[in-house]
């Protein structure tokens, strides 16, 4: 990459240049972020995984910027318009808006009004126009009269025409109008008259008749108007004053005050309403979408990032009921690696009512197979199955837990569950997949769509290239921070690792089958097309439980074994006994190990693995339970204090499952006491939480919360509980920031919000 590119990266982004040329290099040679992250901090000067993504990404923008230049180059020069001065500017451009008005005067145009007239011969009439001198424009226009030019209004129209499409492609007009639609654009929405008593318009009508200064809409109401839009039901506008616009276009063209100069003064104003305008607010819907995308994706990444490090139970035996009414409670047991060994389905709810059978058949169940915990689904009949397993008298500890199973339903109909469950149904990969997800969620939420999961922002909405691209980086990141074990895991898992494809994930499994486990990381080198690159790419983030050395279960990378060797030979010690005490560990000199290959942060982290290697970094799984009086909305009531878990968290605030079918919303006003700018600097998805109910209305299945201390609280839940417009309390839509500009008389809860509004903001 030029050192031009480099030196705008490590600008841009507060870098040095050492840091953004290693981070190229180490990227061209086929280093993965999590390794770079990891393995190659003197490298990164210890950048983490979002720094040297965002490296990546800037390499990736301007190598595309780079192809994009050769194609503008060779297309003006095929013009032979080419000149040395324009080839240099275009050569030392940093920015794709830049280089396309840059190209818009030579782009090849489909016929336009302008080009029409070019063809009639018109455009010395419009240069004389345009330089707005003393001549009668009238008695220039005539002389241009021709077959095709009937009289003087036709010729003074096209050279217009020609000039508005000048005006349209200077850069500074441009730029000028852009600067305006920055600092004043104005977001509005209105309904579709014909559409405006439909039921499923109901869910826009915050957005009716809507307006808001575009530089303040948050991404869940840019999203949510657009999807009206596509729907039907909205039409959405991005406007800025005309008269300001004018103005300033004059100000950059007008250079006399005579017949000329009005003749220009009317190509202008056409200029902006035809082409300007629509052009340059095109562009700030696209930069609109794409700011509001990015952090909808950043909402899901975070989210999906906690989902996927949520605690695991471990290896333990346990027993998972996929809940359900009508077609019972589906039951399977797994064995410490979530191997199946049995499933059936028992029927304690309505219309079998077999509630004691149930209660013996699952007692029966956790004996014969030595269950130690087990999972219910949060789905129909969730409360209702985990009341009947909490009831029952096992005689020793058995922990219970409710287990998210959104996207179980997604993984039982998939192609990975048909393979690892070739004779099983659906409903029976489901049960499993529920049991699974509470052994190790990580492992099992690798097997389904992200977006099926359950914990994203408009997710349909945004653009799925680059939300694919996001989500697959995080499964990537969180499956290396916490490292896989090689000779358990299966195929779906490995894909993430560092360094591994499908192909070779899948020879992995092969090999493992047909050898027997790995005895040893170098054992690896042995798996069909494992290369050297390859092998340094995933071999630190891959385990070898009870593996011969001890350092093959652990994070330090086989490349620095011989530091380890050399510490433990130093201290005349041996590995086991080097990890075992802490003080050996305490009598080692780091700076005697460091080399030009071995720097301070790899020792360092050498030595902090050596504390407990291949520990879990997740957290340890706690039991939790709701308040055994809540089973449906009906049972909530204002003022309840209850306790709930963070299932979904957007930028406007979180939403709580409190025991029953809708989750609750807490808005971000109502997370803290204290001002919050961010939902995720208060809670965590998987949080256990206890919430105040402020409001509930049944018929529309929302429910308003707060984690605010109650005599500080009162009503203040009800503040943009429309927050949403998706079905029950799912996020899909946003509460209006400005008024209507038709605005009806207040009602008491209106008043009552607008002056909570105006305390939150004071």
């Amino acid at each position: 990459m030029e050192l031009k590119y480099v030196q705008k990266i490590a600008e841009k982004l507060s870098l040095t240049l050492k840091q953004v040329t290693n981070i190229h290099d180490l990227h061209a040679e086929g280093a993965t972020i999590p390794f770079m992250a990891r393995y190659r901090k003197e490298a990164t000067n210890n950048a983490d995984e979002v720094a040297i993504g965002n490296v990546v990404e800037q390499i990736n923008y301007f190598n595309e910027l780079d192809k994009r230049k050769d194609t503008v180059i060779k297309t003006i020069d095929g013009l032979g318009k080419l000149t040395p001065e324009l080839k240099d500017r275009i050569e030392n451009c940093y920015d794709a808006t830049e280089l396309e008005d840059i190209y818009l005067p030579y782009k090849p145009k489909r016929k336009t009004r302008a080009t029409q007239a070019i063809e009639k011969g018109l455009e010395p009439l419009a240069k004389i126009l345009f330089e707005q001198g003393n001549e009668d424009p009238n008695a220039e226009a005539a002389k241009f009269i021709t077959d095709q030019v009937k009289d003087n209004k036709e010729a003074l129209q096209g050279a217009r025409d020609i000039i508005a499409e000048w005006v349209a492609e200077h850069e500074q007009a441009r730029n000028k109008v852009r600067q305006l639609f920055t600092e004043t654009a104005v977001f509005t929405s209105k309904v579709l008259t014909s559409k405006k008593d439909e039921e499923e318009a109901q869910k826009y009508r915050d957005y009716f008749e809507f307006n808001e200064p575009l530089s303040e809409s948050p991404s869940h109401r840019v999203l949510a108007i657009r999807r009206g839009e596509k729907e039907g039901y909205l039409v959405m506008d991005i406007n800025i004053d005309k008269q300001t616009a004018v103005d300033e276009l004059d100000r950059i063209f007008i250079k006399a005050s005579n017949p000329n100069s009005t003749e220009v003064k009317k190509a202008i104003e056409d200029s902006f309403d035809r082409l300007l305008k629509s052009s340059i607010e095109n562009e700030f819907r696209l930069v609109s979408k794409n700011k509001a995308d990015e952090e909808a994706i950043n909402v899901f990444t975070e989210n999906l990032r906690q989902l996927l490090l949520a605690s695991p139970l471990g290896s333990r035996k346990v027993l998972a009921l996929d809940p359900g009414f009508r077609t019972g409670c589906k039951v399977v047991c797994l064995d410490a690696q979530g191997n199946l060994v049995y499933h059936g389905v028992i029927y304690p709810h309505p219309p079998q009512n077999e509630w004691s059978k149930s209660e013996a058949e699952i007692k029966f169940l956790v004996e014969k197979y030595g269950i130690e915990a087990i999972g219910v689904g949060n789905g129909t009949a969730g409360r209702e199955t985990e009341q009947l397993v909490r009831g029952i008298d096992f005689g020793r500890p058995v922990s219970v837990f409710q287990v998210n199973e959104s996207g179980a339903s997604i993984y039982s109909a998939s192609e990975v569950a048909r393979e690892e469950f070739p004779d099983q149904d659906v409903t029976v990969r489901g049960a499993v997949s529920i049991g699974r997800r509470l052994l190790d969620p990580l492992s099992e939420l690798v097997k389904i769509d992200p977006k099926s999961i359950g914990v994203g922002q408009y997710q349909h909405d945004v653009n799925q290239t680059k939300l694919k691209d996001a989500l697959d980086r995080v499964v990537e990141s969180a499956v290396n921070y916490v490292g896989v074990d090689v000779n358990t895991a299966s195929k779906h898992l490995l894909l993430y690792v560092s360094g591994l494809n499908n192909t070779l994930a899948k020879n992995i499994v092969e090999y493992r089958a047909q050898n027997g486990a790995f005895k040893s990381r170098a054992e690896l080198k042995k798996v069909p097309m494992m290369g050297p690159k390859t092998f340094e790419q995933c071999a630190g983030f891959l385990r070898i439980s009870g593996a011969e050395n001890p350092l093959d279960n652990s994070s330090v990378h086989p490349e620095s074994y011989f530091v380890v060797e050399q510490m433990a030979k130093d201290l005349q010690a041996s590995l086991e006994d080097l990890i075992k005490q802490s003080e050996l560990r305490k009598k080692i000199n780091k700076k005697q190990y460091i080399s030009e290959t071995i720097g301070e942060f790899t020792i360092a982290d050498i030595l902090k693995e050596l504390e407990k290697p291949g520990r879990d970094p997740r957290a340890q799984i706690e039991e939790f339970r709701f308040d055994d009086t809540i089973k449906s909305i009906e049972d909530v009531k204002p003022g309840m204090t209850v306790p709930g878990i963070v299932t979904n968290i957007t930028n406007f605030g979180a939403f709580v499952d409190i025991g029953v079918k809708q989750d609750g919303l807490v808005h971000i006003s109502q997370l803290s006491n204290t001002f919050v700018s961010d939902p995720n600097q208060v809670v965590k998805l998987n949080q256990k939480v206890t919430v105040t109910v402020t409001e509930v209305d049944v018929a529309r299945k929302r429910i308003a919360l707060t984690m605010k201390d109650q005599q500080k609280s009162s009503g203040g839940g009800q503040q943009r509980r429309n927050e949403g417009t998706g079905g029950g309390n799912r996020p899909a839509g946003g509460g209006s920031k400005g008024q209507p500009k038709k605005q009806e008389p207040l009602n008491p809860f209106q008043a009552k919000l607008m002056e909570l509004k105006k305390k939150f903001n004071d």
